[in-house]
């Protein structure tokens, strides 16, 4: 019986890796999931967020909307005694970067694969756009998802819009995905067609209800759009990786401020 007991598990583990340590490939649409090429990919928004948000701390700090994903892994640090504003920078890198030498991936650079990212992450973020705007039109009080963003300067909310997308997409997908496939399809032995979508529906869930937990005010039309986009970007991580996850995020985001300067 323990034999059976151990073929079991590894079958079980064998099935999340089908489903998060895809991208053994050499193809394109295989390396845009290596943790190495997503974090050459979003360096120079990581890097961009931290500096902007060091040269212009005040007006970032007074949007109503700030990222509270950035906060939250600030508080993770300080609960175990550790302080700074870089530690969730860092925190991105080292996952990603242990995470790249434990799948033994290839040390490599590759411009046109970034070029590539770069595209599929506007691809990407664009629809749900498109999407947006034909809710907001038939349900008004969905509209709120701009106006709910609309204070503060724009720099500083296209600041937050980039911090937001590699923030948010390492708690909410990187992080609470893989927690989520191993209740669901370790824990639970959920095979991948119970598993997957219930791993999608509950990170957007978990995606919408974070964003209540500053000062916007709960409303259903808006828990309901939220959830869609986050099961939506949960899709994209699964199947296009971090990176493009990232990035599609942050386009979708930035969209968001340009309609708010314009309205």
């Amino acid at each position: 019986m323990g034999a059976l007991d151990l073929c079991e598990r590894n079958r079980m583990a064998r099935k999340r890796r089908e489903l998060l340590d895809v991208g053994k490939g050499k193809g394109y649409f295989d390396r845009v999931h290596w943790p190495l090429q997503s974090l050459v990919f979003i360096s120079p928004l990581l890097l961009f967020y931290q500096i902007m948000s060091f040269v212009m701390p005040a007006e970032v700090g007074n949007v109503p909307s700030q990222l509270v994903a950035f906060t939250m892994l600030r508080q993770f640090f300080a609960f175990f005694g550790a302080f700074g504003n870089v530690l969730p920078l860092l925190a991105v890198v080292a996952i990603l970067l242990f995470w790249h030498l434990a799948r033994k991936d290839p040390w490599e650079f590759d411009p046109p694969l970034y070029a590539g990212m770069a595209a599929e992450s506007v691809i990407w973020g664009v629809p749900f756009v498109v999407i947006g705007m034909a809710i907001w039109r038939h349900l008004p009080a969905a509209s709120g998802v701009i106006a709910a963003g609309s204070g503060g300067s724009w720099q500083a909310r296209a600041i937050l819009s980039v911090g937001a997308g590699i923030y948010e997409e390492l708690l909410f997908r990187l992080i609470a995905i893989n927690l989520l496939s191993m209740l669901f399809m370790d824990l639970c032995k959920m095979k991948g067609g119970l598993g997957i979508p219930l791993i999608v529906v509950f990170s957007g869930l978990f995606f919408s209800l974070y964003h209540f937990l500053g000062s916007e005010s709960f409303t259903a039309a808006l828990f309901l759009y939220r959830w869609a986009l986050g099961a939506y970007l949960a899709g994209i991580y699964l199947y296009r990786g971090y990176g493009i996850a990232v990035g599609a995020h942050a386009v979708y985001d930035l969209i968001l401020v340009i309609f708010s300067i314009g309205g």
